[in-house]
């Protein structure tokens, strides 16, 4: 007879609250997200799909997935890479693509102010009912 691992894996516990993520989504489906615009920032840091891609650990097709979803779905180009040649190639962020990160962020800032309020009803809502259980 065999032993069951008793032992308790370790979790990581999230900070108590409300959380949410936000995805714009277009036609195709995501448009943009979280992840979509660290990597539109890290394009801009490195001016390359690849060396962003690598500093997120992600494959260089995923990357270009995501810029090629995006730019499709987007008005106007959020990233325009050329092709390698003398000096090799590059990516850089549109200004439509700066748009999108200070929009997001922006949007993301607005959000998290909104659940904190939200929580904050509630935890307010919570001990208004907890007294009125009292009486």
């Amino acid at each position: 007879m065999h032993k069951k691992n008793t032992r308790l894996r370790k979790r990581k516990v999230s900070s108590a609250g409300f959380r949410g993520r936000i995805w714009i989504d277009g036609a195709e489906g995501t448009f943009l997200g979280y992840g979509r615009i660290v990597l539109l920032e890290r394009i801009r840091e490195y001016g390359s799909i690849t060396k962003a891609a690598k500093s997120m650990e992600m494959s260089y097709r995923h990357a270009w997935e995501l810029v090629d979803s995006m730019n499709r779905q987007a008005q106007k180009l959020l990233v325009e890479a050329s092709t390698g040649g003398k000096g090799g190639g590059g990516a850089h962020v549109t200004e439509e693509g700066e748009k999108a990160i200070k929009l997001f962020w922006q949007f993301y800032a607005d959000f998290h102010d909104f659940l904190k309020q939200e929580e904050q009803n509630l935890m307010f809502s919570d001990k208004n009912q907890q007294r009125r259980r009292k009486v």
